[in-house]
């Protein structure tokens, strides 16, 4: 047994710069945007490794074996999802299916700015509560660059859009995980998050057309962002606090997307906003191929249900494999549970992370049925064959597909690799004491905490297990609800969503801008921040101030 350590140089301040030594040195190298994404991922799982050896006192048979267990998590889920949502796009793009597509959007309005708030906040935010685990940013970057928009647009706005939502993705996953490490109610932490991301929920919106189109540009829009903003975020509030917190986000969405839809047949802005890129950015040119111009011909009633029907089948597959029973079900046929030899509870994480000494697992979980990505590719398969493609063609196509991608996974794998190695070597959590050492401004800092989480392990899921129980400790020896901080994890950590370097890796797969990671993680990190912090002024606010001390539920 291995007890990890939170201070080894007996400093914090020493022992805190040390543990953030890896994950600043990979978002300075992919940001510099002279070492590729992948070789920058590798280079970091390699210091992660010295580092915990060295420094954190970690057996090397121990980090080994953690670094070769987040490569394998990382391509099953992460990766899986991300190779079959790009083999959906290029069958729809084959099959003429995505030019209908793009003809059905530019129904409903040819601006820019309202096909960004239809596409990359409402309907991402139904795959983020449908399936969650980069599916959203996968699909609506695809989506976008299909559209015509820039790389580095489609990219960047694509995951801050996906940030209201996260909460509550994968049918609740985060909520479900928060509850398990802090043994509070998932009702009353749903309902709590559901007190603080609405408000965020009308200002997302506001915040994509800004950072696309500038301060003009989203003023002459602001009745449908605001209708799109207000139809998400009420729903969100209520959903969470009078219904449950597994269906917030398929429910707000599909609102949102009705209600924006229906306000667009009555009210259009007095000029169309036409260009595909970011305002004042000419990087984003820099690879853009020349818009097509768009067919304005109406689309029949048949044209317009081939168009949709790839996507149909994908809300349709993703909704029932979201599902708990469906999980339960396919998971009762088909599971491999694998405990990694010479590490599955060989680590202790021991207190003040913990209460108590516990045993850290380390298990890959191989339930290939219930992977979102299974239902991902059986969505496409499904959608390529009602399209007319032949089992050969099929075949062909995912080969192109796995080519396409293969770099990417790689990358993705490596960041797994780093993710899972900091949360088994107690690194992560040097860096949360850190946080959790800020007294009366704890919930400003505890709020930064979550977005950290995500930063480091690309999901509010892993965040909420990581921190959640330090929260609910640190929340309760400085006297403020444990409910309101554990919920503050999650409502931090989405802001986090956006810089993860898993994120960005997905964003430039899916809109085929391999290469540029540090442009899109250059464009993000501000817009990151600044939401992040929002967010933990508005959680100070919940601590200390009244009457936003009434909203917080003990």
């Amino acid at each position: 047994m291995w007890n990890q350590v939170y201070n080894p140089f007996g400093n914090s301040v020493l022992s805190t710069v040390a543990a953030a030594i890896p994950v600043v040195t990979l978002l300075v190298l992919i940001a510099s945007g002279k070492v590729k994404a992948h070789i920058a991922a590798i280079i970091a799982v390699i210091l992660t490794n010295l580092i915990a050896i060295f420094v954190f006192t970690m057996p090397a048979n121990l980090s080994i074996r953690a670094s070769v267990l987040g490569v394998v998590a990382g391509f099953f889920p992460i990766g899986w999802i991300v190779l079959n949502v790009i083999f959906l796009y290029q069958i729809t793009v084959a099959t003429g299916q995505f030019e209908l597509l793009k003809r059905a959007v530019g129904g409903v309005t040819e601006d820019r700015r309202l096909q960004l708030l239809l596409i990359a906040f409402s309907f991402g935010a139904f795959f983020e509560g449908a399936s969650g685990f980069g599916t959203p940013v996968a699909v609506t970057g695809a989506v976008l660059i299909g559209l015509g928009f820039s790389p580095l647009a489609a990219s960047g706005l694509s995951l801050i859009a996906n940030t209201a939502p996260v909460a509550y993705g994968a049918l609740g996953t985060p909520i479900q995980g928060l509850s398990q490490v802090t043994g509070l109610d998932p009702y009353l932490l749903g309902a709590m998050v559901g007190r603080q991301l609405p408000v965020f929920s009308l200002i997302v919106p506001f915040w994509v057309v800004w950072a696309f189109a500038g301060w003009k540009g989203m003023k002459d829009v602001w009745p449908a962002i605001l209708v799109t903003g207000i139809s998400f975020a009420v729903p969100q509030f209520a959903i969470s606090n009078y219904i449950n917190p597994w269906i917030v986000d398929i429910g707000a969405s599909l609102i949102s997307m009705g209600a924006l839809i229906l306000f667009l047949k009555v009210w259009q802005p007095k000029q169309l906003w036409l260009s595909p890129a970011l305002r004042g950015n000419d990087e984003s040119m820099a690879t853009m191929a020349p818009a097509k111009p768009l067919d304005k011909a109406p689309l029949s009633t048949a044209q317009l249900f081939s168009a949709l029907l790839p996507w149909i089948i994908v809300c349709i597959v993703m909704l029932i494999w979201g599902n708990g029973s469906f999980k339960t079900w396919a998971n009762s046929i088909f599971t491999w549970n694998y405990p990694v030899p010479e590490l599955h509870n060989m680590i202790n994480k021991v207190p003040p992370v913990a209460a108590a000494p516990t045993k850290e697992a380390a298990v890959f979980g191989f339930t290939y049925l219930s992977f979102t990505g299974t239902g991902m590719l059986l969505a496409a398969i499904i959608a390529g064959f009602l399209a007319g493609f032949s089992p050969v063609r099929m075949v062909t196509e995912y080969g192109r597909t796995i080519k396409l991608c293969a770099i990417s996974l790689i990358t993705i794998s490596a960041m797994l690799a780093i993710g899972t190695l900091t949360r088994l070597s107690g690194i992560d959590a040097t860096l949360g004491l850190a946080f959790a050492a800020t007294g009366v401004l704890y919930p400003f800092f505890g709020t930064l905490l979550g977005w950290l989480g995500v930063a480091l392990t690309g999901s509010d899921t892993a965040s909420n297990i990581l921190f959640g129980n330090l929260q609910k400790i640190t929340s309760e020896q400085l006297g403020i609800s444990s409910v309101l901080m554990a919920a503050a994890n999650s409502s931090g950590g989405v802001m986090g969503k956006m810089i993860d370097a898993q994120s960005i890796v997905v964003a430039s797969t899916a809109t085929n801008w391999y290469g540029h990671e540090g442009s899109i993680l250059r464009f993000v990190f501000k817009h990151s921040i600044a939401l992040a912090c929002l967010v933990g002024l508005f959680v100070m606010l919940q601590a200390y101030v009244y009457p936003f001390t009434a909203m917080v539920l003990k």
